[in-house]
């Protein structure tokens, strides 16, 4: 169990791993908290945005779609690599997801299968859009990769966590398919490597 780093320490932490970060407006005080409370976290999860364009993209997870306000996640990793800070706090990116998944990131073990949406996953974890449209032929630049990479190893290395508490939506959520493009346990392996 861990508290939320501020975002100083957030800022800090991503510089630190050499991460190029953008902040996008009052993205310190941009979030959802009034929906619920932000914490403890346990771990980051991995989307891709399904959209084009890093100007259009971030836009979008700032703030938010109709049914969806923003942000839509912490920070969103861009083509080129640029990680873009929109949010800090309770984001809506990770909706219900399973509860015995949540209890395996805790833990730092294998996850289960994802099979029921009973647990708030926006209070528990970090959320990185990544921009990509998902359909399995829009690339995923080195650049970007090396970034997800380093943003994930960043979180981790704050709180101490291993490469296990970095999860995709798509093994958190039922019907998700986030992140397409690569294995989560390829990312997770990069991850360790990072971390050593």
């Amino acid at each position: 169990m861990a508290p939320p780093m501020s975002a100083d320490a957030f800022l800090d932490a991503l510089r630190s791993e050499g991460v190029t970060v953008v902040e996008v407006g009052d993205w310190r005080e941009h979030n959802r908290n009034h929906k619920g409370p932000w914490g403890p976290v346990h771990g980051v999860m991995i989307h891709h945005t399904a959209t084009r364009g890093t100007a259009h993209t971030v836009r979008i997870c700032r703030d938010g779609r109709p049914g969806l306000p923003g942000p839509l996640c912490h920070g969103v990793i861009a083509k080129d690599g640029t990680v873009h800070l929109v949010g800090h706090g309770r984001a809506n990116h990770a909706g219900a997801g399973d509860d015995d998944v949540l209890r395996a990131v805790i833990a730092e073990k294998a996850l289960p299968p994802d099979d029921e949406a009973n647990t708030d996953g926006n209070r528990h974890f970090y959320g990185f859009e990544c921009e990509n449209l998902g359909d399995g032929e829009d690339p995923w630049p080195e650049a970007q990769l090396e970034a997800v990479e380093k943003v994930a190893a960043a979180v981790c290395r704050h709180h101490g966590w291993t490469e296990r508490s970095v999860i995709g939506h798509r093994e958190w959520q039922p019907g998700k398919v986030d992140p397409r493009g690569f294995t989560m346990a390829w990312l997770r392996g990069r991850i360790r490597d990072r971390l050593k």
